[in-house]
């Protein structure tokens, strides 16, 4: 049997209206060597923070796999943000494809 746990427990445990989301993110890389993997990554980090966001993975010359969430401890990534991160992606020529997942709670479903 469920039982409905209190306001406190749902926030200590971020859960319903504290779930924080996220997005996971894979990118296509045409990075001739290391200088212009770090300008576009350079470039891409700080973009995101911008949108208040942050975002962690790796990758190589080829590929970059991450994750984004919120830098605000309750917050979530936004359609709007994902709007955003996509038309910012498309815009940049070292990246060939890129796949943004589906809005994910960050602390149980990645």
């Amino acid at each position: 049997m469920h039982t409905r746990k209190s306001l406190r427990l749902r926030k200590k445990l971020y859960l319903d209206e504290f779930a924080v989301m996220g997005v996971e993110l894979d990118c296509n890389l045409t990075c001739k060597d290391e200088s212009e993997l770090a300008t576009i990554m350079d470039d891409f980090f700080l973009y995101v923070e911008t949108l208040k966001l942050r975002i962690g993975g790796g990758g190589d010359l080829t590929s970059f796999a991450g994750f984004i969430s919120s830098i605000e401890r309750y917050g979530s990534v936004t359609e709007s943000d994902i709007s955003s991160i996509s038309n910012w992606l498309k815009d940049q020529n070292i990246i060939s494809e890129f796949n943004i997942g589906e809005l994910v709670d960050a602390n149980y479903d990645v």
